[in-house]
């Protein structure tokens, strides 16, 4: 199925393409597109009433999609499956969530969801360090991206267009001896910092760039498939996206959006993310191929809703440094 783009172009193939008996539900996701289309055929295969439409961007795309949907007064998404708690904090907070107590939610640490029910964690993706093999320097810290033998040689995606990369640098700028201090002294050995993760797996890859801030499942799955790269998990730890789902507010398919948030946190469902190569969020779930036993990932901590009140300023503070890209 191919992302549709044009919010009336959605409504109307959705209309079109199913019975009148059948549940329709407009899913908005900044999972990669095969991602996103084995998520929709795993939960329409365990629904089969329910037929599920998607749209995938970067998380800002998304958002400023959904936002200028809502100020003219007709929001397309049923259903929200995007990079992070932060930005579901902020729907939240302007009412724009539907609260679902899902029953899943005894399987889940009650850090990884929001307790009133607004939005859930459905996986651990981490941002650590790419290198090419053929890089002289082996990184085993954030630090060894600022040394002199990595100079010119790191790129990074901008938070301007990442979801994940704005909370990595809110993440970080919040650890003692890293900080924005950290970012100004990659900025001054030469450090890129534009697009988004895909484009920082090509240009490390490719050996366009030795070193790059990334988030965890690219570079290991295409090591897999044989590139030259390397994941580090570094000493002073990571920061984690959770890829959340909530409910709209103005969904007219409440049920099956339940479904839907019921399904991706079930076992069958997390059983899927594994599959495609991610962390799962629910406990007692297996790690995918290529990653180190969980307890020996540390995960650093960040506040959604301190964060948020941040993120305005956190992004002036970035732009000063690394400019507009």
């Amino acid at each position: 199925m191919k992302t549709i783009v044009s919010a009336a172009a959605l409504l109307a193939a959705s209309l079109l393409a199913i019975p009148a008996s059948a549940a329709n539900l407009v899913l908005y996701t900044s999972q990669p597109n095969e991602d996103a289309q084995a998520t929709v055929d795993g939960f329409m295969a365990a629904n089969p009433d329910v037929k599920v439409d998607w749209v995938r961007d970067g998380t800002p795309k998304i958002m400023a999609k959904l936002q200028a949907e809502i100020a003219a007064g007709n929001p397309v998404a049923d259903v929200l499956l995007i990079a992070d708690t932060v930005t579901l904090e902020r729907l939240k907070e302007e009412g724009k969530l539907l609260a679902y107590k899902s029953p899943e939610a005894a399987n889940y640490d009650a850090a990884l969801y929001d307790a009133d029910g607004y939005y859930y964690s459905t996986k651990l993706i981490t941002t650590g360090i790419i290198y090419n093999t053929s890089a002289s320097l082996k990184p085993t810290s954030w630090k060894d991206l600022t040394k002199p033998e990595a100079k010119g040689l790191v790129t990074m995606p901008s938070p301007l267009t990442s979801g994940a990369a704005l909370i990595h640098a809110q993440t970080l700028a919040g650890v003692d001896g890293l900080g924005w201090n950290f970012y100004k002294a990659l900025a001054e050995n030469g450090a890129t910092a534009a697009g988004g993760n895909g484009a920082v797996l090509k240009s490390v890859a490719s050996g366009e760039k030795a070193y790059g801030m990334i988030v965890d499942y690219m570079p290991i799955r295409e090591k897999a498939k044989g590139a030259p790269v390397e994941f580090v998990f570094p000493a002073e730890g990571v920061s984690a996206v959770t890829e959340p789902v909530g409910i709209l507010a103005s969904t007219k398919s409440g049920d099956a959006a339940k479904k839907f948030v019921d399904y991706v946190l079930s076992e069958k469902g997390q059983e899927g993310f594994l599959k495609l190569g991610y962390i799962p969020a629910r406990n007692g779930m297996k790690l995918p191929e290529g990653f180190p036993a969980r307890d020996s990932i540390k995960v650093l901590p960040i506040n959604a809703a301190a964060a948020l009140k941040s993120t305005d300023q956190d992004l002036k503070t970035f732009s000063g440094i690394y400019g507009s890209n």
